[in-house]
């Protein structure tokens, strides 16, 4: 019975410590082309100014957007619940405005400011920052108020471009 007893818990601990030793996957962000399109409007990223943004889940799926607007707005309010594994936008004080290539950053760890003359993809968009000191610096050329990730609401990322939505006829 002791001997028994004994292989069981060799058996549990061999069990724990496999599932202990799982490394985990690191998910880099995928570089865009001149084929990779919006997630939400079919867009060719390539084709605007601003910064980009993806979405990758659980299951491999990754989601792309022609700007950060789109990406906050799909992340705070999305409509089917999904499994953010990462999310990635382009640091802006690495790459230029009007042809923003590669520079991706982790998007929660990135600086935002919103409000500032210069215009991304949709309009009005949230220019992304891997430092303090390079957001600072566009905030004061460009104007705007920086925030960090968890500091951004839906009603910040709101993709009706001001529309009345009046549906009188």
């Amino acid at each position: 019975m002791k001997q028994i007893r004994l292989l069981l818990l060799a058996l549990l601990l061999a069990l724990f410590f496999t599932g202990c030793t799982k490394e985990e996957v690191v998910i880099k962000a995928a570089e865009i082309d001149r084929a990779t399109s919006c997630s939400l409007d079919g867009m060719i990223l390539m084709d605007y100014p601003g910064p980009k943004a993806q979405i990758h889940y659980a299951k491999d799926e990754a989601e792309f957007f022609c700007d950060t607007m789109e990406m906050f707005s799909i992340y705070l309010r999305p409509e089917q619940k999904k499994r953010v594994k990462a999310l990635f936008t382009q640091d802006m004080g690495k790459t230029p405005w009007e042809n923003p290539t590669g520079n991706w950053i982790d998007a929660k760890a990135a600086y935002y400011v919103a409000g500032s003359k210069r215009l991304g993809a949709m309009g009005p968009t949230l220019a992304a920052f891997a430092s303090m000191e390079d957001a600072q610096a566009f905030v004061k050329k460009f104007g705007g108020k920086i925030f960090k990730f968890e500091e951004i609401t839906v009603n910040m990322v709101s993709l009706d471009g001001g529309a009345q939505h009046d549906e009188r006829m």
